[in-house]
């Protein structure tokens, strides 16, 4: 494996995009938060983040640092709460759902304002006549970086769980050789479902490695990855020319 392989994505969500995702993938209210969980959640992100070696923002560490300090003094009964300014409040969780509801307003109205652009570019004026509308398909959702490796997670607890899988001592996988091996599989432009990428994978590395590639290959806006509906699987498509 090319242990020397970052990954660099030109495009990154924060550390509160990852929280209302994980969240929205456990179908909670944001007031109903469990930090236990959340925090659980986001450790194991942090944790596959530096088995691909993708770069991190410090923001994203200052948050785990916050949410493992939340999850400690919600755990202490009232009497021994820190005797802090800050934490005059019975329930530590209000500050982090304050920030992740101002934040969720603020995405909620970039994302409307980004509907109505692409809206507004479909519009061509007739001449001696009404605009009107150019028909065209719904492109399918095109998939972030969280739910990439939430599908990269569960390949790899799959492979885990399989008996017959075992680290072959010495094997080696480039990232490039399993990148040719992708661009090959989607060359016919018929859509391949993710699962479908790690099928013949016999090792955890073997895995990972795949993964790079892939993210490399959506980098590169060779591939995209696209989903059809929430909690449906992810495919891998060729990028559109």
């Amino acid at each position: 494996m090319e242990t020397d392989y970052k990954v660099k994505l030109e495009v990154f969500e924060g550390p509160l995009d990852l929280l209302l995702y994980l969240i929205k993938q456990d179908e909670i209210d944001i007031y109903d938060i469990s930090l236990e969980r959340i925090t659980s959640q986001y450790l194991e992100y942090l944790q596959a983040f530096k088995e691909l070696n993708i770069e991190l923002a410090g923001e994203f560490i200052v948050m785990a640092a916050n949410l493992i300090y939340l999850k400690s003094r919600s755990l202490l009964p009232l009497d021994q709460q820190p005797p802090e300014e800050d934490a005059g409040e019975e329930d530590p969780r209000w500050e982090l759902i304050r920030q992740l509801i101002e934040y969720k307003k603020f995405k909620e109205a970039a994302a409307e304002l980004h509907l109505r652009a692409l809206e507004q570019e479909r519009i061509f004026a007739r001449e001696g006549g009404p605009s009107s509308a150019l028909k065209e398909p719904l492109r399918l959702g095109e998939v972030g970086i969280f739910q990439l490796i939430n599908a990269f997670q569960t390949v790899i607890k799959r492979i885990e769980a399989r008996q017959d899988v075992q680290e072959i001592f010495g094997e080696r996988f480039s990232v490039s050789e399993k990148i040719d091996a992708i661009l090959q599989r989607v060359a016919t432009g018929t859509p391949l479902r993710f699962s479908d990428l790690f099928g013949a994978a016999v090792s955890r590395v073997e895995v990972v490695v795949t993964f790079l590639a892939l993210l490399e290959l959506i980098r590169l806006k060779q591939v995209r990855a696209i989903q059809k509906n929430i909690f449906e699987e992810i495919e891998i498509a060729p990028a559109p020319t």
